[in-house]
């Protein structure tokens, strides 16, 4: 009878955690996917002819564009109306962003080697699966931490835009180093912040299909950030 009792008290606990794995399990399958489907666009347009649909001896030609601002509307756009749009359609507009991300992505296989490529790309995957493990495991709060992380991510930002006015390799480097820390805390707290959502919705609902979308596309982010600001470091050019 006492085994009984606390087998009962213990299930809702129980029930949390496998709620947030598979939740988390979800989470992680479609960035994966995303990030394979970016990266055979990067690799398809980056290694072919189809680069000059992006660029033109002149610079970044007006498909160009809008392939680099497209992705920035439609993450605007599942922010302000994913909880209205179906789970079929909230993913189609993920993997359409998955794919203008990978051929704005292209440039860096005419600019770095595809060793380098490689090799940073595996480093980032370390490093992103280190931090997500601690994100998931740890007992402390990271809300705090979140909150600096995103304050310093502002920063960062601003940074980058007069950056692009003064064209300063000094500071881009600076940058590159603040923006490696930035999105490398910000995969431990995002894995954290996921997994608490994840223990308490249902993940084959309508709504938790859709929020382990939303949390794939901040992790995608998060990684496809940390891989940009670490080839800066890492990437040998051609």
């Amino acid at each position: 009878m006492r085994n009984e009792i606390f087998e009962n008290q213990d299930q809702p606990q129980f029930t949390q955690a496998t709620m947030a794995k598979t939740f988390m399990s979800n989470v992680f399958s479609y960035m994966t996917v995303a990030l394979v489907i970016s990266g055979i666009a990067a690799y398809m347009f980056g290694s072919s002819d189809l680069i000059f649909m992006l660029y033109t001896e002149t610079g970044m030609s007006i498909f160009g564009w809008i392939v680099m601002l497209a992705p920035l509307g439609l993450v605007f756009l599942l922010g302000a109306k994913a909880q209205k749009l179906s789970h079929t359609t909230v993913l189609g507009i993920f993997v359409l962003f998955a794919v203008l991300i990978g051929m704005s992505l292209s440039s860096i296989f005419v600019v770095y080697t595809m060793s380098s490529i490689a090799t940073t790309f595996m480093v980032t995957a370390g490093t992103f699966g280190v931090m997500a493990v601690l994100g998931y495991t740890t007992n402390t709060d990271l809300t705090k931490f979140g909150s600096i992380l995103k304050m310093a991510l502002i920063g960062l930002i601003i940074a980058m835009v007069v950056n692009w006015f003064m064209q300063s390799a000094m500071m881009d480097y600076v940058i590159s180093g603040i923006g490696v820390l930035v999105f490398t805390g910000l995969t431990a707290y995002d894995t954290q912040k996921l997994k608490q959502i994840g223990s308490v919705v249902d993940a084959n609902s309508e709504e938790g299909k859709k929020a382990s979308i939303m949390g794939a596309l901040n992790l995608y982010l998060d990684f496809i950030n940390l891989f940009m600001f670490l080839l800066r470091f890492l990437g040998s050019r051609d």
